[in-house]
């Protein structure tokens, strides 16, 4: 090798260092997540074989989080990475959640048979890049958009296995789309396809039917700065087909600001659904042989708030039309979606269901009491109508309600800086044919550690 060429080698291999430092290294950022979780739940009244009436775990979670920064250049190149491991502070087999062990998982933790495991763990990767203010990842996502929305009512929160693409390259517009493949459950170490209520065989994966794609796409514009207009699409293969949109808009009226936050859902069905009773969802389906159909469902919500002074008055009202229940992406594992009824135990999107609702919070900052807050949530929804397995009516005009209580603090400085400390009580009551009243409560601790 003559010496110019040793010498171009090494030029490159400094540029390339100091492309590394200018973005990759030193916009870093690594955090560890602690989370101390325990939760109970009270199944009432009318016990079932397949669970158990009384369940209760606690665990220590520990999430590490690292965030790249990009390298030098037109097209900047980076890696994300999110460790999980939660770990079994107290269980048995009677409180774990499974107790014939059919299920993947209990409450928190995954099963060893019907016990709970001690531990569970598992690493995600994302690869990125980005050109100008337009960024592609690959690899494990948590999206939050009104058509697909991670988990995280757990130790640990649920991930997706897929490829997403966010542009702001336009002034206050936002453009996302993506494809997502697999998903993690909260409780679980493992990936698997994707599905909806009704074919996704209850939690265990190696039962019912499942999809590998699922399809999204949507915008996001500001009109002005407190007027936000969103459309979006999403497409579970063979499963379902959704439109959502959305209206925000936060008006200053007296001391105070009133939110209004309008929602429109049109799901229908796609492929296999639409004829093939294996991938069909729950819903009201009078005659059918198996009690289900295919996704037929228009979902139509109204949720606003007032706030003034630490308080925040608010209510809502939504109605879900259509054969089926509101569909989304459900394993039977615990999932999320985006409606104003989704909350700690029920997410009041049963066909036919009306549901309204009525809110309340305090910030005790605005009485010098900063970091404590309080939240008080009402729900009752009414219409309901449900089949047996069989076809024949099992319900008619049938209602439920849930009372959603949170007290939390998160320390705003000194030592325990950043602290939290929540409880999160729930009560859940109805009349609907096979279902079982539920009491629950959530205890969680919460610190981050900044290590980059």
């Amino acid at each position: 090798m003559n010496k110019s060429t040793v010498a171009l080698t090494m030029a490159l291999g400094v540029m390339a260092q100091q492309a590394m430092a200018e973005g990759f290294l030193d916009d870093s950022k690594a955090t560890l997540k602690l989370r101390n979780y325990y939760i109970n739940t009270d199944n009432r009244d009318s016990a079932a074989a397949k669970n158990a009436n009384y369940t209760a775990e606690w665990g220590q979670g520990f999430q590490l989080e690292y965030q790249s920064g990009y390298t030098a250049g037109t097209v900047g190149f980076g890696v994300d990475a999110i460790g999980l491991l939660g770990v079994k502070l107290d269980s048995s087999t009677a409180k774990h959640g499974n107790p014939t062990g059919t299920l993947d998982g209990g409450t928190v933790f995954p099963s060893d048979g019907n016990q709970a495991a001690d531990d569970f763990a598992s690493l995600g990767l994302t690869a990125k890049a980005k050109i100008s203010k337009t960024e592609l990842k690959l690899g494990t996502l948590m999206p939050k958009l009104p058509v697909i929305q991670y988990n995280d009512g757990r130790l640990l929160p649920q991930t997706f296995q897929g490829g997403q693409i966010t542009s702001n390259d336009i002034k206050d517009l936002t453009l996302t789309a993506g494809q997502i493949s697999q998903v993690k459950g909260r409780n679980s170490s493992n990936n698997e396809n994707l599905s909806i209520s009704g074919a996704n065989g209850s939690g265990n994966s190696n039962i019912g039917e499942r999809s590998n794609k699922f399809y999204y796409a949507g915008a996001d514009y500001k009109i002005t700065k407190d007027l936000l207009v969103q459309y979006y699409y999403g497409e579970l293969d063979q499963f379902y087909k959704q439109h959502f949109l959305g209206l925000v808009h936060n008006w200053a009226i007296g001391p105070g600001v009133l939110k209004s936050d309008l929602r429109v859902f049109h799901s229908t069905d796609d492929g296999a659904n639409g004829n093939d009773a294996a991938y069909y969802t729950t819903g009201n389906y009078s005659g059918v042989a198996s009690g289900k159909g295919p996704v037929d469902n228009n979902l139509y919500s109204g949720l606003f708030l007032y706030t003034v002074a630490g308080h925040t008055f608010g209510g809502g009202y939504q109605v879900s039309n259509g054969s089926s229940d509101f569909p989304w992406l459900n394993q039977g594992d615990g999932s999320s979606n985006y409606t104003i009824t989704d909350m700690q135990i029920q997410k009041f999107g049963r066909a036919g269901e009306r549901t309204w609702q009525a809110r309340y919070s305090y910030d005790f900052s605005a009485i010098g009491f900063p970091g404590a807050t309080a939240g008080l949530v009402y729900l009752r929804g009414d219409n309901i109508d449900t089949v047996a397995t069989s076809g024949a009516v099992a319900g008619s005009g049938r209602s439920e309600w849930e009372r959603d209580l949170t007290l939390a603090y998160v320390v705003p400085q000194g030592t325990f800086k950043g602290l939290g400390l929540m409880w999160k009580n729930a009560m859940w009551r109805n009349d609907i044919p096979g279902q079982r009243d539920q009491d629950e409560n959530r205890v969680i601790v919460s610190y981050s550690i900044p290590l980059l």
